[in-house]
Parts: structure tokens; C-alpha cells; sequence
């Protein structure tokens, strides 16, 4: 893998975009307006127990409450005979962690198992697990890291807490490890004394701005360089990998050229291209991906590839160039939740089943984790992806104020019969020598014309002149009538 990671930071917002083999599939934006709390930890109240659902309300200081289940309570994955009103109770003072950001009308997730992190590892007052990432796959150096954080905890003398060895840790040295730990000691003694000190709702730990936390959890293997496109930045970059990451401060480089750094790798055109709705295809086809409430469907059409063989291989081929190009989608848009691929149904059993290996091993190198099920009856794959953020959608864009969201107008007809059905209802209600109708200028221009004929018969059977003025201002399925 041959992968650079790009950070561009305005006054306004930062965003990183992480290109692998000339192509973006990673983009994160923060905007300084609303920025993310996940990682951060806050004293909470709780304001509300649910038994039924074994969780409580917390007030951390926003204005929606988080969300606490008895399960984030004990730090267990599986639900115990405890009950959450053994733990908790209204009006008591706890420490949380957001784990998840208020997404859509939904509050934030909140644990109060909390962790903190550095570089190569992640500290867990709450717990006594040791334990080394899954990612690191060799025995003997899962073994050396295990050797190495034992041997640091004695010479510290922590004895409380547990710890996980995160991936970048791979190869580092025992000097490495112990300069992180010494960091999280100090951290978590500023954390405790903040704790002790809280009264009320308020921030006590702020996890690291993107452009930190991108470097310090995407420099991973593969990763050739970091570009930073502002001079103030590049310093604040370089210093932290310095102090932190010496390892990588290296691949730190300052772009200067004229052009900007998204625009010169393409990234501009892909964050655009990520908000549409249909997704074309090399060969012709194309990729139809509708985001919901509840799910993400994603349909796979041939479109004018009608290939050069029988029709079966054809859609086969169109399936597979659908694979890697959905994959990549996903991580650009960063959907999560439950995901339902309608791949282009095909007769051959081999064919499907080298479709859904291909979809395996694209989703394998998703950073997010993902589950994939087997080719459902109706010949649908069903998946899900883990979602810790807004995607790109919810994050650059807001519900259209016409449609108010749901994709689609009235058609000037329909407005037009809705029109002369409220002139009925005014007539029946009030006594007036008149109406006049404000509306569009297409509604206006049909009432004029197609429907002319059914105007003159109203206006003879309530016996009332009815006039017409097209307001430029006024959404298509807006409309008033005023009473002369």
C-alpha cells in the first residue's frame, strides 16, 4: 500500500483525507463550530433511569442528554441480573465518556468505562485487562509487547488500571513505550484531580483536534508522507510528532504549492462526487446508494455495459466492478449502520459466490469494522459497518427546506388541484367578493393554461372571481390565497 494522508486546516474546520494508491478513501472534516466529543470525558448528572431498558439520561452540558447503558456501566457486553437502578440514580454525579456523537435527533452514547490514549497505547483506569490489538498478528512480537508494557508498569509502579497495546505499536521499542506511559500517568492524575473537583455538568478531558488524531491513529505502515498545507499547522504537527511520535515526524512535509492540496489529489472532486446519488460504473453501469433513517440500500444496475459475451457474464462482471467501487463508498461517506446490497441477480452459483468472496476481501481493508451475511432469498447481501460519526452527508449537508427532506416536490399539477380545493373550502367559510392565488410561477402558468377550463367552472359555481399572481420568491408547493 502506497498511502499518503493530507490535512488541510482553515480557521473554520479541519479536514484530513487519506489517499491510498493515488485514489481518497478516507475523508474526515471537523468544523471548529461543532466539534466532535467522542473520546471526551465529562462530569454528568443523571436526569432520568429506565428500567425497562437498562439505561439511564445523563446531563453532560448539551443540550440533549447522553444516552448510559447498564452495560457501558459495567463494562461488560453482556447483560448481568444487575439493574441499572442499582448503579444509578437520579441527580447523581458520574463520569462519562462519549463514545458515540449525537447523531441525527439521537444523543450521544456515553460509557463511563473510560480510557484515554496515546500513540501505542490506551489506558483503562476502570479495568485490569493487558492486552495487545488484534491487528498485530505474529506471536512472538504480540509476546515482546507484552514483555515490554510489564517490565514499564513495574519501573512506574502502576499497579491500577488495564491497558491495550494499540497496532502502531508494532515494532516499537521499550524507550517508546515508556515515555507513552509516563504521558498517560500524568494524564490521568490531571483527569482524577478534575474529577474531584467537579460539581456540576462540565468538561473535564478534551481528546486532541482531528489533525492530531489523525496522525497519531492513521500513520500507519504503508504511509509514505503527511501533508500539511499551512505553515502554523505544519509546526504544531511537527512538534507533536516530535514529542510523540518521533517515529513518523520524518514523513511530516509542508505543502506550498498554488493549487490546493485536496484539489491537486482529486479529493475536492471525490467529496462531490460522494454526495451524489448515483455512482457510475467504468464499464457503463452504476451504483444507485439511498441513506436512511433506518438503513443504507445500495443498488447495482448494468446501465448501457452490455459486454461482449452471453448476458450472464456480463452482469457478473458488472457485479464485480461494483464490489471494489461500493467499498470505496462506503469508507468515503462513511455509512455505518445496517447496509443492504442489491447486486444484479445471477444465475450461475459460482458467480455469486466469487461476488460475495470479492465483497469479503474489498470490506477487509475498512478500517471500520464490518460483518457481511450470505446472499439472502430474495438475492440481497445484507452487512453492517460500524458508525462512531456523521457520514459525509449529514456532516456537508442539510434536509432541502422545499422538500424538507424527502427527496422529491408535488408536481405543479397536484399543487394546482390542492389550490382549487382550498378556493372551495374559503368559499364555503367566508363571504368575499374575491380570491387571489400567490404561488409559483409554474403553478401559475398551469392554472393558466392546462387547468384554465376547471378555474372557469369554479369561479361560476361559487359565483366569485378568482385571479392569479406568481410569486418568484415561493417554493413550488407553496402557496397562500388572500381573501378580496
Amino acid at each position: 500500500m502506497n498511502a499518503e494522508i493530507l490535512v488541510n486546516v482553515t480557521p473554520m474546520e479541519a479536514r484530513v483525507a487519506v489517499v491510498e494508491n493515488g485514489a481518497a478513501q478516507d475523508v474526515y472534516i471537523e468544523r471548529q463550530a461543532s466539534r466532535g466529543t467522542v473520546g471526551n470525558i465529562y462530569a454528568g448528572r443523571v436526569v432520568r433511569v429506565l428500567p425497562g431498558m437498562q439505561a439511564a439520561f445523563v446531563d453532560f452540558g448539551f443540550e440533549r442528554s447522553g444516552f448510559l447503558h447498564l452495560s457501558d456501566v459495567l463494562g461488560v457486553g453482556t447483560l448481568t441480573d444487575e439493574r441499572i437502578a442499582d448503579h444509578l440514580r437520579e441527580g447523581q454525579m458520574v463520569t462519562v465518556q462519549v463514545v458515540k456523537d449525537p447523531i441525527s435527533k439521537k444523543g450521544a452514547r456515553l460509557t463511563s468505562q473510560l480510557s484515554v490514549s496515546t500513540r501505542y497505547l490506551v489506558y483503562m483506569p476502570k479495568s485490569d485487562h493487558l492486552g495487545i490489538s488484534q491487528r498485530i498478528d505474529e506471536v512472538e512480537e504480540r509476546a515482546r509487547l507484552q514483555a515490554v508494557l510489564t517490565a514499564a508498569l513495574e519501573s512506574e509502579s502502576m499497579t491500577g488500571g488495564g491497558f491495550i497495546v494499540r497496532t502502531a505499536a508494532e515494532g516499537a521499542g521499550e524507550s517508546e513505550i515508556l515515555a507513552d506511559l509516563r504521558f498517560l500517568k500524568r494524564l490521568w492524575a490531571v483527569v482524577s484531580r478534575r474529577v474531584s473537583e467537579a460539581r456540576g455538568p462540565e468538561l473535564l478531558y478534551e481528546d486532541l483536534p482531528l489533525q492530531l488524531r489523525a496522525v497519531r491513529d492513521l500513520a500507519r505502515p504503508g504511509v509514505q508522507r503527511i501533508l500539511v498545507d499551512s505553515h502554523d499547522n505544519y509546526g504544531v504537527l511537527n512538534d507533536f510528532c516530535l514529542k510523540y511520535m518521533p517515529e513518523v515526524a520524518d514523513l511530516v512535509e509542508l505543502y506550498e504549492g498554488e493549487r490546493p492540496i485536496f484539489d491537486l489529489h482529486g479529493v475536492e472532486e471525490d467529496i462531490q462526487r460522494a454526495l451524489a446519488r448515483v455512482v457510475p460504473l467504468k464499464s457503463g453501469g452504476h451504483l444507485v446508494i439511498d441513506q436512511t433513517e433506518a438503513m443504507t440500500t445500495i443498488d447495482v444496475n448494468t446501465g448501457s455495459f452490455v459486454g461482449r459475451r452471453n448476458q450472464e457474464e456480463t452482469l457478473f462482471k458488472t457485479n464485480l466492478e461494483a464490489v471494489s467501487v461500493l467499498a470505496r463508498q462506503l469508507r468515503l461517506r462513511n455509512l455505518g449502520g445496517i447496509i443492504i446490497v442489491d447486486f444484479i441477480d445471477m444465475s450461475d452459483g459460482e458467480h455469486r459466490r466469487q461476488v460475495h468472496r470479492a465483497l469479503e476481501k474489498a470490506m477487509s481493508r475498512d478500517p471500520a469494522r464490518n460483518k457481511i451475511s450470505g446472499v439472502s432469498a430474495l438475492g440481497l447481501i445484507e452487512m453492517t459497518r460500524k458508525r462512531s460519526r456523521e457520514s459525509l452527508e449529514r456532516t456537508l449537508c442539510e434536509d432541502c427546506p422545499n422538500c424538507e427532506g424527502r427527496g422529491v416536490l408535488k408536481s405543479a399539477e397536484t399543487v394546482c388541484y390542492e389550490i382549487l380545493r382550498e378556493i372551495m373550502r374559503d368559499a364555503r367559510a367566508y363571504e368575499t367578493g374575491g380570491l387571489l392565488v400567490l404561488a409559483s410561477q409554474a403553478v401559475v402558468e398551469r392554472l393558466l393554461d392546462e387547468e384554465s377550463a376547471h378555474v372557469g367552472d369554479l369561479e361560476s359555481f361559487i359565483e366569485r372571481s378568482i385571479s392569479f399572481r406568481a410569486e418568484p420568491d415561493y417554493t413550488q408547493e407553496q402557496f397562500d390565497i388572500v381573501l378580496l
